[in-house]
């Protein structure tokens, strides 16, 4: 009987991980198609900040070293490139690959040590 419990929970696991899976694809497939539309309206500068400010986020997150703020500018970068608000995309997005770049270079600083 437990043997059937347990041959029955497994399947069901599986299945629930496929169907998962699957809504990941689909919603990483309409991400990058919604960022395409929104750049068209911002100028070649913004959308190159923004390009370099998602790039160096996704080199501190890789390292587990991403910052909030850099998190917070680079999504209200975004929101402002839906909008088609170029000064404020070139102004968080400059912000976020800052704080980006800063949270990978605290990681090279010593352990600071206390007592003996």
């Amino acid at each position: 009987m437990s043997k059937v419990l347990l041959a029955l929970t497994s399947v069901a696991l599986l299945g629930l991980s496929g169907c998962a899976d699957t809504a990941k694809k689909d919603m990483a497939d309409s991400k990058p198609a919604a960022a395409a539309t929104a750049a068209a309206s911002i100028s070649p500068e913004a959308q190159a900040a923004l390009s370099a400010a998602q790039a160096d986020f996704k080199a501190a997150k890789t390292k587990n070293e991403a910052w909030t703020t850099a998190d917070g500018a680079l999504q209200a970068a975004e929101e402002a490139a839906k909008k088609g608000d170029s000064a404020t995309v070139m102004k968080q997005a400059k912000f976020s690959s800052s704080q980006s770049i800063l949270s990978v270079e605290q990681m090279k600083y010593p352990t600071l040590k206390t007592g003996d």
